[in-house]
């Protein structure tokens, strides 16, 4: 049998690994200290993997997210990992073993979290959670951010594709997107306001008005309201621009909680990182 082939990555995803290690285990250290009000902390990774990647840098093996976070102590009540591929599916649970505090799905992650996981992490259970959201693409619904914001019970890292939505959506012309890509970023956005943050009116010399596409900053920063303001995460710091080789950003990497103390934890480990400038 061959051996399963790990995905390779770059130096910035072994960056959002840290910054999600650092802060989750913050998280479980607070959340463990307040037995009387908090029943269970749950730990969710919405796009799992393999459990490892191999470190495109080094050549050696790096500890996914689901690794990582079991082996935060003190621990997480609960582990939910999901993942849509069979086959990282299958490793995960290979490396994990038999765990009572684990749960593995295979499945499509928007459903998976909106049907079974976040049902666990209803505030008035006294549950709270901490929930990985980091797709390859655009494939985060915008009805899975809302309902965890309104939860008001859990916190999110969430990858912003931009180089994907630049890629296939936001092209110089508008109109020449096909449908089907824009019926995405309507479903990613969770409407189609995200025209009006990503193309800006400028007037030509002729007098007329032409659309000019924004930059990433603001489209970013039109998302970080749309947390705020519509999923109604009551506290979402600037995000991190994480970039690959070249220097260009993927994606903008989002925290957003319904906490000020674990607001002001994660904009600490990311000004960490800015002042580094590394982004």
């Amino acid at each position: 049998m061959k051996p399963f082939a790990y995905d390779e990555i770059g130096y910035w995803s072994e960056v959002k690994l840290d910054i999600v290690r650092k802060y989750a285990s913050a998280y479980s250290t607070i959340m463990s200290a307040q037995p009387t009000i908090i029943r269970k902390h749950i730990y969710i990774d919405a796009f799992a993997g393999a459990g490892r990647h191999v470190s495109r840098r080094t050549g050696e093996f790096v500890p996914g997210s689901p690794l990582n976070a079991l082996e935060v102590a003190p621990p997480f009540s609960e582990i939910h990992l999901i993942d849509l591929h069979g086959g990282k599916v299958a490793e995960l649970r290979r490396q994990i073993g038999s765990r009572q505090d684990v749960f593995i799905y295979e499945g499509d992650a928007n459903k998976v979290l909106l049907d079974t996981v976040f049902p666990r992490c209803r505030y008035e259970d006294f549950n709270r959670a901490l929930c990985l959201l980091d797709p390859y693409a655009l494939n985060v619904d915008w009805s899975v951010l809302q309902t965890a914001g309104q939860t008001g019970s859990i916190e999110i890292f969430y990858n912003f594709m931009i180089m994907d939505a630049n890629m296939n959506v936001l092209w110089r012309n508008p109109d020449n997107v096909a449908p089907a890509q824009a019926v995405r970023m309507d479903k990613a956005w969770g409407d189609h306001s995200w025209r009006g943050a990503a193309y800006v009116g400028k007037q030509t010399l002729w007098g007329d008005t032409v659309d000019e596409k924004a930059r990433n900053e603001a489209i970013a920063e039109g998302f970080r309201k749309r947390l705020e303001e519509v999923a109604e995460f009551k506290y979402v710091p600037r995000p991190v621009p994480m970039r690959n080789e070249k220097g260009a950003v993927i994606y903008y990497l989002f925290f957003a909680s319904p906490n000020k103390t674990g607001a002001r934890i994660v904009e600490d480990i990311f000004n960490t990182y800015r002042i580094r400038g590394i982004a």
